[in-house]
């Protein structure tokens, strides 16, 4: 089976051959154009930009024969809605089909509602500048998964479809048959009991709070595998560093899981309120570096996928940020009491 490269905008001609007989076009395409995705596919053939000899096509799931001549026109990339904006990064690793961000606790990942601008996005579109191709027909940056406004750490965005593609496919896998791995830190009130254990509870918009999300019988599958790194102290801990690896990845859902066990994040607003007043019991150092937090204690700390181009296994590690470091180096003052 012969493949095409549609990195540039332009028509391709493909003839079908045998063994494709009756398969569905948009199908067809995607196995014969792996730079683009099917759901690309699919719009571009919606769009009449797919020709089947000669004759226009807008079905997606028309079916091929042998000897068919199919051309594909694939318009040059629209400009991203969202402007490009000077912010400073910090880039950890980049090539011309991705990039790895460690992002500071405040930035926003993606322009939504009260953050048009200013966020992780409008930072890519300047930074990449004309190396951003075609995601979706747009030059943008491919964002395959988020970060909480207030959480900091590492995040990895597509810069062409094709690496959009293969990043989100693992994503969707949750690594369960590639090398995904996501790793967290987070400080949170108490001790976990056990020490060690896997959160399985489904997640979903909490009934009575659109911010926030719960733990709900008809939410999404969501599981959570957290071990006890150390308590602050050591006996009848007040807090406690946790590392958590996600086999799912929903909103909020480190946040929710680890206080739907009774211990949310130190520093969380919107889940961990009501155990600000544990706060008296930390020494007045620690009560002032919490202070400084504004915003939970957790940072995307490991992360670890299959480049979805050439394959090789990447693995990144972040140190935690200095008012997170400043807070659990002050916590560790107490471990001994």
């Amino acid at each position: 089976m012969s493949t095409a490269s549609c990195s540039d905008a332009g028509p391709m001609d493909l003839v079908v051959d045998n063994d494709a007989t009756g398969q569905r076009l948009d199908v067809y395409l995607a196995a014969r154009l792996p730079d683009l995705s099917r759901a690309r596919l699919q719009a571009l053939i919606r769009a009449g930009q797919v020709t089947v000899d000669a004759e226009p096509v807008t079905e997606p799931k028309r079916r091929v024969t042998p000897g068919m001549t199919i051309v594909v026109s694939v318009p040059a990339p629209e400009p991203a809605a969202a402007r490009a904006q000077p912010i400073p990064l910090e880039i950890v690793y980049e090539d011309p089909h991705l990039i790895v961000i460690d992002k500071p606790a405040g930035l926003v990942v993606h322009p939504a509602a009260g953050h048009a601008d200013g966020t992780l996005v409008n930072a890519l579109i300047a930074h990449c500048g004309a190396e951003l191709s075609g995601i979706g027909g747009v030059a943008r940056p491919g964002i395959v998964h988020r970060l909480d406004k207030e959480t900091s750490g590492l995040l990895v965005v597509a810069k062409s479809d094709a690496a959009h593609k293969g990043l989100a496919a693992q994503f969707a896998d949750h690594g369960r048959t590639g090398p995904l791995e996501r790793l967290y830190r987070a400080l949170v009130w108490g001790a976990p009991f056990p020490a060690t254990g896997t959160i399985d509870a489904p997640l979903g918009r909490a009934p009575n709070h659109r911010q926030r999300f719960a733990v709900v019988r008809t939410g999404k599958i969501a599981i959570t595998h957290y071990a006890t790194e150390r308590g602050f102290p050591a006996a009848d801990p007040i807090a406690s560093l946790v590392s958590c690896r996600l086999e799912t990845g929903r909103t909020h859902q480190i946040r929710v899981h680890l206080t739907h066990i009774g211990h949310p994040l130190l520093g969380d607003p919107l889940y961990g309120a009501g155990f600000r007043t544990k706060a008296r019991r930390l020494p007045e150092a620690a009560q002032d570096r919490l202070s400084a937090l504004q915003g939970q204690a957790l940072h995307a700390a490991v992360l670890g996928f299959a480049h979805p181009i050439s394959g090789e296994t990447m693995r990144f590690e972040s140190p935690m940020p200095p008012t997170l470091a400043a807070l659990a180096q002050e916590l560790d003052r107490i471990r001994s009491l």
